[in-house]
């Protein structure tokens, strides 16, 4: 296995395993605010934010995942900065908040939630959102995700 390969592996693997200790999750919707449908589809376009893939894993080759990839990416979010709304039906994801601080807006939630510097938010399922550097300073995040391999060709990114 290549020194890169091995690197991207052990951060995927070490990026799941946060997602599972109970005191690296990210902020979650409050009791009583959970509810199907409660945020609207907000902005459709990134904004003031780098979407880096820094390593990826054709699944299809040698894990029989077929048209699937597991994608490393480094995003940067300035101040007022937008990921666009999107969803993760197809698209599980662990994203780990290296500096910084960011709103989301969930689709499941009925407020916003905030994500703060070594939190692990947990994707999946259902779930659709966007989210806002709503700081003065910027955010850093590392997104590990499984992405059908024709999606990442026509995305670019988010």
């Amino acid at each position: 296995m290549s020194k890169s390969l091995h690197l991207m592996t052990t951060a995927a693997l070490a990026l799941t395993g946060f997602a599972f200790a109970g005191q690296a999750l990210a902020g979650e919707c409050p009791t009583g605010k959970t509810m199907a449908g409660a945020m609207k589809p907000g902005p459709m376009a990134p904004k003031d934010v780098t979407d880096n893939v820094i390593g990826s894993i054709d699944l299809g080759q040698g894990y029989n995942i077929a048209g699937k990839t597991m994608r490393l990416r480094r995003l940067v979010v300035q101040p007022g900065g937008v990921v666009p709304w999107h969803s993760h039906a197809e698209r599980p994801a662990n994203i780990y908040v290296v500096e910084g601080s960011v709103t989301e807006y969930r689709s499941t939630c009925a407020v916003p939630i905030e994500h703060n510097a070594g939190e692990v938010a947990v994707e999946s399922g259902d779930l659709a959102h966007w989210w806002k550097n709503n700081t003065t300073k910027q955010t850093v995040l590392i997104s590990a995700d499984i992405v059908p391999t024709a999606a990442m060709a026509k995305e670019g990114g988010m």
